[in-house]
């Protein structure tokens, strides 16, 4: 608990998921407290109050956010098979690409975005730590051999480079079967690879 964090209460979390809500709908690059306040039905001294700042609630925001990203993705992998590691980057794409999480995931590239140009504040280690999660689910499913480094046809660190590259593209343009098909043509080559 950072230094301004209060203790968690009822209150605080039905706020929390409120702001959760609003900010998948509108972001968090120009987070107000009043509008926010306002839309979840509370008011800037009660988020004060609940959250210590208005940095707190943006930590907290991102932990809801990263916590909603790695429980859906390790979902996604477990439903691909625990060592098959084409399988697991497959699904985690069907996942990413589902016109359903985008709300999410570009709530998750602002935060990554921000946390790069803005290492010191509320962002700070967003973007290194979500580079870890990916890393780590990949691995699990390569057999968590070399802490995420090359191993060959199954590397994570590749695959999180095609995955990270390809959602990238598909936010900036919507493009989902190009971006599906540069994904698609990865795992074959790492198919092919490994016969």
């Amino acid at each position: 608990m950072s230094q301004h964090e209060r203790p968690p209460s009822a209150r605080r979390e039905e706020l929390l998921e409120r702001a959760y809500g609003y900010a998948m709908e509108h972001g968090l690059a120009e987070l107000s407290l009043r509008p926010l306040a306002t839309a979840i039905g509370s008011s800037p001294r009660v988020l004060l109050f609940l959250f210590g700042s208005k940095e707190e609630l943006i930590r907290a925001l991102l932990a809801r956010a990263r916590s909603d990203e790695l429980a859906a993705l390790r979902q996604v992998r477990a439903a691909g098979g625990p060592d098959d590691f084409a399988a697991a980057v497959r699904a985690t794409w069907g996942w990413l690409v589902d016109p359903a999480h985008r709300p999410m995931l570009v709530l998750w590239a602002q935060a990554y975005a921000r946390s790069l140009s803005e290492p010191d504040g509320p962002w700070a280690g967003f973007a290194r730590q979500t580079v870890a999660d990916w890393l780590g689910l990949l691995a699990e499913v390569q057999g968590g051999v070399d802490g995420g480094h090359d191993t060959g046809d199954r590397d994570p660190s590749l695959g999180v480079a095609v995955l990270r590259g390809a959602l990238l593209d598909l936010l900036a343009t919507g493009d989902a079967e190009r971006t599906t098909a540069v994904v698609e043509r990865y795992l074959r080559l790492i198919v092919a690879a490994a016969r």
